[in-house]
């Protein structure tokens, strides 16, 4: 039952103090300038995929919507920021009325990336625009990179599922995004409750090792978890000796018993006697379920191996090596003037050490070579070249601080399939190698 239909009141907490001092500071500067209004244009994108990988997922999208639409500075907010004399008091007068009123565009969650790809561009006044940089980028980075991990384990288990279950090895909020970004890059199901709960992620569980030693031998346990949860529950067995312990599973279950799971060891070498012993007893239908530190490349190992299902915990929710998808929030175009309808100009970062950015309000489009298969990421300015209208990438998000786009989580999932299933053949190979595609850059000189 949702909290809503017991009458309790549901408070949606601000989102606006998920931010850096200098947002505000900006702002206030900005104010005294005059500048604030000014019409800008920022975008989000990451000059370099991780080291080694082949392509980006697009994840968090629809968290990054939520945060835009409770960026709120309410009175405890604006108390705060008073306090500590933050900023002045005409830019609190500011902050009380702020509700963003522009315009998202973005490529739709699930969809893959690649370095320069304009992944979100943020249109508005300076104002209400520079404020979101933190927020939209602590989402985006955090989410896109757990669903990239998530998609080469998807990827390298092939037709076998994965079970999230990394709440245990990072912060318990975190854990939450982490689950949703999971099943975003082909994860099923979580153990987190919490993501089960707020995102409808389907979720799963039984029972750890603490069960099996709390009773006084592994019968006894056995026995109690299927008198209370049925033939078809999964039995851990590797608490002490794995070949006695799935002798006494079929023997309390018998051959309906739905699972066994293996938690340690050479899994490889474990997963194929546990099976031969499951045949052997009857229980052929029993499936094994392997767990303990899984990253892609060990799941790949176990591809011959005959495990039906994998368990991942700590990789998945460090990103498997890269936590982060190292993603920026650059003001690419502004207003000439304070005038609304005064035309765009671009700008760019252009220091030295790599840290430069391609200015002007940009479209992407995937170009496809004559099978099908993605050959290029095309960013440009300005119009679209007549053969690229069709693999336009951005859609709109948000029009006039309106959300237009909301969708079920079970539609990213589709697609971020759909988008992978269209790289070429080389995207999902786990060795260390460049982006698949490259990415190609058009421009005409203008900023709109």
């Amino acid at each position: 039952m949702d909290v809503a239909d017991l009458g309790l009141p549901v408070e949606v907490p601000s989102t606006a103090l998920f931010t850096d001092q200098y947002e505000l500071t900006m702002l206030q500067a900005a104010l005294k300038a005059g500048t604030a209004e000014r019409r800008s244009v920022f975008e989000v994108f990451t000059r370099r995929l991780p080291d080694g990988r082949r392509y980006g997922v697009v994840a968090g999208t629809g968290r990054v919507l939520d945060a835009v639409e409770n960026f709120r500075f309410d009175a405890n907010v604006l108390r705060f920021l008073r306090e500590r004399d933050i900023v002045d008091e005409e830019t609190l007068a500011w902050l009380a009325r702020y509700r963003f009123s522009g315009d998202i565009w973005g490529y739709p969650e699930g969809e893959v990336y690649f370095p320069g790809s304009p992944i979100l561009r943020v249109e508005g006044s300076f104002a209400e625009c520079v404020l979101l940089e933190t927020v939209i980028l602590s989402i985006l980075n955090h989410d896109s990179a757990i669903a990239a991990a998530a998609s080469r384990m998807s990827s390298a288990a092939g037709e076998r599922p994965l079970i999230e279950m990394g709440a245990r090895r990072t912060h318990e909020l975190a854990a939450v995004a982490a689950a949703r970004a999971a099943y975003v890059g082909g994860f099923t199901t979580t153990s987190d409750l919490a993501a089960g709960f707020r995102y409808g992620i389907p979720t799963v569980g039984t029972s750890a090792h603490a069960f099996t030693l709390l009773h006084d031998n592994e019968r006894d346990a056995f026995r109690a978890q299927v008198e209370s949860l049925g033939r078809g529950t999964t039995l851990l067995v590797d608490t002490y000796d794995v070949t006695e312990a799935v002798r006494l599973a079929v023997e309390v279950a018998g051959p309906e018993l739905g699972a066994v799971r293996i938690d340690s060891g050479d899994l490889l070498l474990v997963a194929h006697r546990v099976r031969q012993q499951l045949d052997e007893l009857g229980a052929t239908d029993t499936r094994i379920i392997v767990t303990s530190d899984l990253d892609e490349y060990a799941i790949a190992s176990l591809a011959a191996a005959p495990v039906d299902a994998y368990g991942v915990g700590t990789q998945l929710v460090t990103g498997s090596g890269h936590p982060t998808a190292s993603m920026v929030y650059k003001l690419v175009a502004r207003a000439e003037s304070d005038d609304p309808e005064a035309p765009l100009v671009p700008v760019a970062k252009k220091s030295t050490g790599g840290k430069t950015s391609v200015g002007g309000r940009k479209w992407a489009a995937r170009r496809l070579d004559a099978y099908g298969a993605a050959e290029a990421e095309v960013v440009g300015t300005g119009a679209v070249p007549a053969g690229l209208t069709d693999g336009l990438l951005l859609v709109e998000l948000v029009k006039g601080g309106a959300v237009v786009a909301r969708e079920a989580l079970d539609v990213a999932r589709d697609r971020h399939a759909a988008a992978r299933a269209g790289l070429p053949l080389s995207a999902t190979q786990l060795s260390r190698g460049e982006p698949v595609i490259p990415t190609e850059y058009v421009h005409d000189g203008s900023g709109s």
